[in-house]
């Protein structure tokens, strides 16, 4: 879908709001009613809540009680990697906090407050060339600084730079064999591939709505019955481990997101991984045509990588060029890397991976949603040979 005349390939960043969701959540925005209140408003505006959590419950494997509506995914983040730190400091758990290299921001800076704040010792768990966590890394993680030492583990069931899925059964199950939660970052997986929470074996796991087509502001974490964390935010207890009066506009449509996404079992429809799997398909085949010297970064194209993702390096080039320079051509794209204070900084993914520095500079995310469209790819391919030839005059520096 061409977005105000323009090609949206940043479906990573946030995914556009489908008409039939913007109307569900339009409906659901005009509901009277505290849906804590004990009237007949307010008992609608329950209602209303409680069925988009037993949806989105359904649809991520969980139950009813262990899924908490939050204001986003940075905040289901948060309440999981702080709360789990807290509750185990308690109960006497050793300070150690283990996240694996190339981790999202949001894990990121929360496991480094952990650590600059609350005198939590911070520990990177090493990725491999194509951003993979083995169970092996893992294990040998948790062994150099013993098992009881650790408080939490945090890592993504996706990169959300190179799209790697890693494996996370195996990985919880490391955690669980040393009696250390595990935390899933799952906000660039869900609707690609299947969550399924109680599978998992996590005890912890964040979703956020507007990567799939909901509202900006609303997410979820999903704890397991057993898991104790210790709250953000205080003053009404509308939810376990979280207090605040609850959006249930925001919930009603996050829902109806991820039901246009995902059958009843969860899992994404087949026609929409196959329309996903063939755009992205010819985008890369595409992207090789014009720059031969171009480098898919992650996983190999198949079951191990998320099927709306492309990741390139493109040598010669600065990517934060290449964006400007097809944004004026009507596309939108991201280098993948962020961009904090205004100064852009090389992708810390790429780095983990090994990257070389000036290789990682021309770093390039395409990613794709269920609405992309052939027009769109077409319009990348139209514009990629210019931006290449003027990047390059440019240079790296």
């Amino acid at each position: 879908m061409m977005v105000g005349g323009r090609a949206y390939l940043d479906h990573a960043a946030t995914s556009p709001m489908p008409e039939a969701v913007l109307e569900v959540y339009t409906d659901a925005l005009r509901t009277v009613g505290n849906p804590a209140s004990t009237h007949g408003h307010g008992q609608r505006a329950s209602q209303l809540l409680e069925a988009a959590r037993d949806s989105i419950a359904r649809m991520v494997g969980c139950d009813h009680a262990e899924l908490i509506l939050t204001a986003g995914g940075t905040e289901s983040i948060n309440l999981a990697l702080k709360g789990l730190y807290w509750s185990r400091r308690r109960s006497g758990s050793g300070p150690v906090v283990l996240i694996a290299e190339g981790e999202h921001h949001a894990t990121m800076e929360t496991a480094e407050w952990l650590r600059d704040v609350q005198g939590a010792e911070l520990v990177g768990v090493p990725i491999d060339e194509n951003g993979l966590l083995t169970p092996g890394a893992l294990e040998a993680a948790i062994a150099a600084a013993g098992a009881d030492r650790v408080a939490v583990i945090s890592f993504l069931w996706a990169n959300n730079e190179v799209g790697t899925l890693q494996p996370v059964r195996e990985l919880c199950a490391v955690a669980a064999a040393h009696g250390v939660p595990a935390h899933v970052d799952a906000v660039s997986a869900l609707g690609q591939v299947p969550i399924d929470f109680a599978a998992s074996g996590a005890s912890a796991l964040s979703l956020s709505a507007h990567k799939v087509g909901g509202p900006v502001g609303v997410g979820a974490v999903i704890l397991g019955r057993r898991v104790t964390v210790e709250p953000l935010l205080h003053g009404g207890s509308q939810q376990r481990s979280r207090s605040g009066t609850q959006d249930v506009a925001g919930a009603v449509a996050f829902a109806a997101a991820l039901e246009m996404l995902l059958d009843e079992e969860g899992r994404p429809r087949r026609n929409g991984l196959a329309h996903l799997g063939r755009l992205r398909d010819r985008l890369i085949s595409g992207v090789r045509e014009v720059d031969p010297t171009a480098v898919l970064r992650g996983a190999s194209v198949g079951p191990g990588r998320l099927p709306g993702n492309a990741h390139f390096t493109f040598p010669g080039c600065q990517g934060d060029s290449l964006v400007f320079l097809l944004d004026g051509a009507g596309v939108s794209v991201s280098v993948g890397s962020a961009c904090q204070a205004g100064v852009a900084e090389l992708s810390h993914v790429l780095l983990a991976m090994g990257v070389a520095p000036d290789d990682a500079a021309g770093a390039l995310r395409f990613t794709l949603g269920q609405e992309s469209t052939e027009s769109e790819v077409d319009a990348l391919l139209a514009a990629l040979p210019a931006a290449l030839r003027s990047a390059r005059a440019a240079g790296l520096s």
